[in-house]
């Protein structure tokens, strides 16, 4: 009954009252299949009771020739489900945990969002189909299919996915006919074929959505778009895989490296993490494709990955442009690109819902391999470094990336702060204070302290190293310290 499959009502769990146990139950919001357009007329009007002459308003032109709107209880059927979609369709939801405990699987902020979204849009596909004789649109049909393909990719077995169907149609049965009356055996008996017929094209579409995304050659855009990813990372000829994707290799790629967090339903308690970790997944990578247009090629897991996205040519090479607008500073055309895929990598983590931390190398095709273990280790140092959420490029670490490498200069460099390691406070004290531009009142009120606590914390770091963090001269020597040791500390960068 919903795209997702949502579920029927338990006893009790019905908006109106506790529902009945009826045989009659199907999944009510799925809307019929594009291939049965023969519409469920009601019975001749000699076989109709009287009160079914009344009709629902004619709220739309559309409408199967000589249909009347089932009356149960004296009041449109239709009226009856418009009238409490939100509570009906938590109704449905509930009933699904209740009777298909494999749903509690699935993240609390799916199950009341997306699930009960679905399941009240299906429900509304239910009334109109009540209300017109007519199946409902082609994309309430599609709608289904693509909440079952969500089920399959999130390891929801296939006899859960139906059995949702019939839940919720069962629930909304319940609902409808909770207040039927003696005469209303003919309207009961046309709204049941409506709903076995909603239930039959539903649990088709659901079916056909399911297998579709467990079948290993189903993508096969997909499949394409990954063989040129091989070829591209293992340095070979890719033309010949662009063509069977479908795609033109661009002049040069964007090598994305991304490390995703972690998002709270993978570690919220009784919530399957694999199920979590995808749904943050789809999110992200659907953002990823509307923000380059699906042009970008992606081999990424929910912890992150790879992503190849097509960029022009460099702009010294474009006819016409002056080296000096070409020199990277912001805002100039050297540099768009990357703040449009910093703003893309932005807005997908923003659509995951979790922090990400990414880098990034630019290359022509042949050149992938080296730009992909450039952006590693650039995504390397910047974790190693704690750096914020966002995306960086080598000119933005370049200090810290060289001093990764390790060396003599390195060692000795993160030995000026040797005298310090004991007194865990001071090292904590001289990083805030250079984080914060060397104001000693954004670093009291960042450590929660008091002005003169750090001035006696500097002086002694003076004191301890010789380096004295308010002489100029000492402060570049101090951040490269600072940098070594944080690289001396970090596991090995590649």
């Amino acid at each position: 009954m919903t795209g997702h499959n949502a579920p029927a009502a338990s006893p009790g769990r019905s908006p109106d009252a506790t529902p009945r146990s009826e045989p009659h139950s199907a999944p009510a919001s799925v809307p019929p299949s594009a291939a049965d357009r023969t519409p469920v007329r009601a019975p001749e009007p000699t076989a109709v009771p009287d009160h079914t002459t009344v009709r629902a308003p004619d709220r739309t032109a559309d409408r199967t020739p000589g249909w009347r709107v089932p009356v149960i209880g004296g009041r449109p059927a239709d009226q009856r489900l418009l009238g409490g979609v939100r509570q009906l369709a938590e109704s449905v939801v509930a009933a699904l945990l209740d009777r298909v405990p494999v749903y509690h699987r699935l993240p609390r902020e799916q199950l009341t969002g997306e699930l009960t979204r679905d399941t009240e849009r299906r429900i509304r596909a239910l009334a109109h189909a009540v209300r017109t004789g007519l199946p409902a649109p082609d994309e309430e049909f599609a709608a289904v299919r693509e909440a079952a393909a969500r089920r399959a990719e999130e390891g929801l077995p296939l006899d859960a996915v139906l059995l949702a169907h019939h839940l919720g149609l069962e629930v909304c049965w319940e609902f409808v006919t909770r207040h039927a009356r003696d005469g209303d055996a003919a309207d009961l008996l046309v709204l049941n074929r409506l709903l076995l017929d909603q239930l039959r094209q539903a649990t088709t579409a659901a079916g056909a959505g399911y297998l579709d995304e467990r079948r290993p050659t189903g993508d096969r855009r997909g499949a394409a778009r990954q063989s040129l990813l091989t070829a591209l990372l293992a340095g070979t000829p890719a033309d010949e895989a662009a063509a069977r994707a479908g795609l033109q290799l661009p002049p040069r790629y964007a090598v994305l490296c991304l490390s995703v967090a972690d998002h709270p339903d993978e570690h919220a308690p009784g919530v399957d993490p694999g199920i979590a970790g995808r749904r943050k997944l789809r999110r992200l990578v659907a953002e990823l494709d509307h923000r380059t247009r699906q042009s970008a090629i992606t081999a990424l897991t929910p912890s992150g990955g790879l992503v190849l996205v097509p960029l022009g040519p460099p702009p010294e090479a474009r006819p016409g442009l002056r080296p000096e607008r070409a020199s990277g500073r912001p805002g100039t055309p050297a540099e768009l690109p990357w703040q449009h895929l910093a703003a893309t990598v932005a807005a997908a983590a923003r659509a995951g819902g979790v922090p990400v931390l990414a880098a990034a190398a630019s290359a022509a095709p042949c050149e992938v391999p080296g730009a992909a273990a450039l952006a590693h280790e650039v995504l390397d140092v910047a974790r190693a470094f704690d750096r914020p959420p966002g995306l960086y490029r080598l000119d933005d670490v370049l200090l810290e990336y060289q001093l990764t490498r390790p060396s003599q200069a390195r060692s000795r460099l993160a030995a000026l702060l040797e005298p310090l390691a004991d007194g865990g406070e001071l090292l904590t004290t001289l990083r805030t204070h250079l984080a914060g531009g060397l104001n000693r009142r954004h670093t009291a009120g960042a450590l929660h302290l008091h002005p003169n606590t750090v001035d006696y914390r500097l002086r002694r770091i003076a004191a301890l190293t010789g380096l004295d963090p308010a002489r100029p001269a000492d402060v570049l020597r101090i951040t490269a310290a600072i940098a070594a040791r944080a690289a001396e500390q970090a596991p090995a960068v590649r």
